[in-house]
């Protein structure tokens, strides 16, 4: 019988498709059997197979216990017809129940008319359930990451979602700590080893009622439970540094993410860069976790194996956005076959689904018994309107109404690390990386130690004369301007740790105070050393003013200005997170303020508008100027060149006439005021990053 004959029987003699029972899934409630045609027809079905036939009676068997055969064997035997899945929804308790309905999401097109938009993903309906693991298939470009974003919470700003999804029949956000997301980009901190990077996470997430070695152990189970041990003291690596493989690498950032085990769980191609045996093991250890731990696994899958592709509970296979099947792994061969396309023997059947639906190659397929041709854009709507046709379908739009109507819990984040202990492990691990990544400090402090020797011999012993006035004031500017315009040169190093802060944020590792408060109490001691020693070669060499107490002045002031400088880096790292294009900025912005220092034009020369109000008065490289020439100038006489005049002049009258600057206030005051811009701009990057979290909160409630 043709699939186009089997379609034309009237309803009392078609065998109404439903999902078989995966061997590998949790127990469902027992199959059911609708009375409106015996097990004789059900033999008689050409896509129905003596062997299915068998499998289908010993599931039935496996189900039913003795007292139910005793007391309903008249309704067992009424019931052996068509092959229906009961779906209960399970107890909710303090697990999470997810279930999305009508889902779409769209971004503008690039064309300029309005109402354009590109579809990506469009009227998905699913659930997923405490306890299984729901796998999201698809070609490239399908819609898998889309649709695990969505569900997270995580689309960006510039999306447009449409349907309703349910949190325990609620709708309430997922981002910020009340799931875990493992991202397809590892992105981790390259100079720690697995030990320390999982180690140091467990410290961050657990809560303070654990005790350390129990973190420790934690920690340590993890690792070994996701195959790791062996590699356990072997640094992640980067550019520099040979380390992981790729597959390990995934398999630290699923360490990472576990370590709590969460409620809600997203994996986006968590077997990128396996192996066959890897995949299984990691895929399998997760299952068991999800068993165990009653936690919702969501996977996005690419090309599992036969053994990966069977661990799995429920299957979503997406084909340009569309939905073309959503139900348990097992029942996925049925409704391909009876659709015209079964899988070939001794092949992979994810294999041969995406070979199906991937229209990138558009290769003709074989339909069925009679070797009919069709392309894969025909077989892509064929299957697509099968199952909105189908009986499946119903059941998944009547489990997912049922679950959107059962409010259960509000999802809460759960306890974790206090504050404090959240700075001080931020501060330990950053520290540590700053140690052990040459182009976060050491390169610079190569660089600073090799321009401190050139400023020092370039303007070696230039002693007190009037032609001295001039030199140290080149002297002081080069200092003032090069020497803090080149802190700009840790940003790429910043750049990677925003990153990993912005997926531990986004999972609810830590806060974004604990981190200001890390990165700030890590860099000082590297800071204080690149501001000492070539600060010291550069002012002994030159002759500067003498007395250690002008020296710490001036060290003191170089290091509150790196700091500035790398204060106002985060801030444009928190709007321009691209490494290129940050440096840019931030060169930019360090130029206008260099022009308005007060040395290349003086004060009141300055144009009124914009140069001298406002820009003159926030650039702070116009008090770091006045701060490092009075500490130069003041308490020192040179003689007077000019002609009628005294003998000689006075570093304060040398302030008020040549470099024309104000002497109300002393070279504490600009520090006072540097030190105030350090404050501010980590305020700025604090708040910014806080608001950008609110609005990203704010519209995926909003949706």
């Amino acid at each position: 019988m043709k699939f186009s004959d089997w379609i034309s029987l009237s309803p009392s003699n078609i065998l109404r498709w439903t999902p078989a029972a995966s061997p590998s899934s949790s127990p469902v409630p027992p199959p059911v059997f609708s009375p409106e045609i015996s097990s004789s027809q059900v033999e008689d079905e050409p896509f129905m197979s003596p062997a299915h036939h068998h499998e289908l009676k010993q599931q039935l068997d496996q189900y039913v216990d003795e007292p139910a055969k005793s007391s309903k064997k008249k309704n067992s035997e009424e019931n052996k017809s068509s092959f229906v899945i009961e779906m209960e929804p399970k107890s909710e308790g303090s697990t999470v129940v997810l279930a999305w309905e009508d889902l779409c999401v769209s971004v503008p097109s690039s064309s300029s008319s309005k109402g354009n938009d590109r579809v990506i993903i469009e009227g998905l309906n699913g659930y997923a359930q405490p306890g299984e693991v729901l796998a999201i298939m698809g070609p490239s470009g399908s819609g898998k990451t889309t649709l695990l974003d969505a569900l997270a919470g995580r689309l960006p700003s510039n999306t447009r979602q449409l349907g309703v999804i349910h949190v325990n029949g609620r709708k309430q956000t997922l981002a910020f700590g009340t799931s875990a997301y493992v991202t397809q980009d590892d992105t981790l901190t390259t100079t720690l080893t697995v030990k320390e990077a999982v180690y140091y996470s467990a410290l961050l997430q657990l809560p303070d009622s654990m005790t350390t070695s129990e973190k420790k152990e934690r920690a340590e189970t993890t690792i070994k439970v996701m195959g790791l041990h062996g590699a356990r003291n072997t640094k992640i690596g980067g550019w520099n540094i040979k380390g992981l493989s790729g597959g390990q690498k995934r398999r630290v950032s699923i360490c990472i993410e576990i370590l709590t085990r969460p409620k809600l769980l997203f994996l986006d191609e968590p077997t990128s860069g396996l192996d066959s045996a890897a995949s299984y093991h990691v895929v399998n250890r997760i299952a068991k976790l999800s068993r165990q731990y009653r936690m919702t696994v969501i996977a996005s899958i690419h090309q599992p194996s036969s053994e990966v592709f069977n661990l799995f509970h429920n299957l979503c296979l997406l084909s340009s956005g569309r939905t073309i099947y959503f139900g348990p792994v097992s029942a996925a061969n049925e409704f391909f076959a009876l659709n015209g396309y079964p899988y070939p023997t001794m092949t992979n059947p994810s294999d041969h689904y995406l070979k199906t639906i991937n229209k990138d190659f558009d290769e003709d397929m074989e339909q069925g018994s009679g070797g009919k041709l069709t392309t894969t854009e025909e077989a892509i709507y064929k299957l697509a309107e099968a199952y909105k046709t189908s009986q499946i379908f119903q059941q998944v739009k009547l489990q997912v109404s049922n679950l959107c109507k059962r409010e259960g819990g509000i999802l809460e984040k759960g306890s974790q690390a206090s504050f404090l202990t959240q700075s001080v492990v931020l501060t330990r691990r950053s520290f540590l990386n700053m140690h052990r990544d040459l182009g976060y400090y050491w390169l610079r402090l190569g660089a600073y130690i090799g321009l401190g020797l050139c400023v020092g011999t370039i303007f070696l012993n230039i002693g007190t004369s009037f032609g001295s006035i001039q030199a140290r004031g080149s002297v002081l500017l080069f200092v003032v301007a090069f020497l803090t315009f080149m802190a700009i040169g840790g940003f790429p190093s910043f750049v990677e740790d925003m990153k990993i802060f912005g997926r531990e944020r986004l999972n609810g590792h830590y806060g974004v105070a604990a981190f200001v408060v890390g990165n700030t109490i890590s860099s000082v001691p590297y800071l204080l050393m690149i501001s000492l020693i070539p600060g010291a070669l550069a002012y002994y060499l030159v002759g500067l003013h003498k007395g250690y107490q002008h020296f710490l002045f001036f060290a003191l002031l170089l290091f509150v200005c790196m700091m500035l400088v790398e204060s106002l880096m985060m801030v444009v790292a928190s709007i321009v997170p691209d490494f290129l294009m940050g440096i840019i900025v931030g060169a930019g912005i360090q130029g206008a303020m260099i022009l308005n220092a007060g040395f290349f034009r003086l004060p009141n020369d300055l144009p009124n508008p914009v140069w001298k109000y406002p820009m003159y008065y926030i650039s702070f490289h116009r008090y770091a100027n006045e701060g490092f020439y009075k500490n130069e100038f003041q308490g020192l006489q040179f003689p007077n060149n000019q002609i009628g005049g005294p003998s000689t002049i006075s570093g304060e009258e040398i302030l008020k006439t040549i470099w024309q600057m104000p002497m109300g206030y002393s070279k504490w005051v600009d520090l006072a005021v540097l030190f105030g811009m350090v404050v501010l701009y980590r305020l700025m990057f604090f708040s910014i990053i806080k608001l950008s979290e609110k609005k990203k909160s704010s519209s995926c409630l909003n949706r």
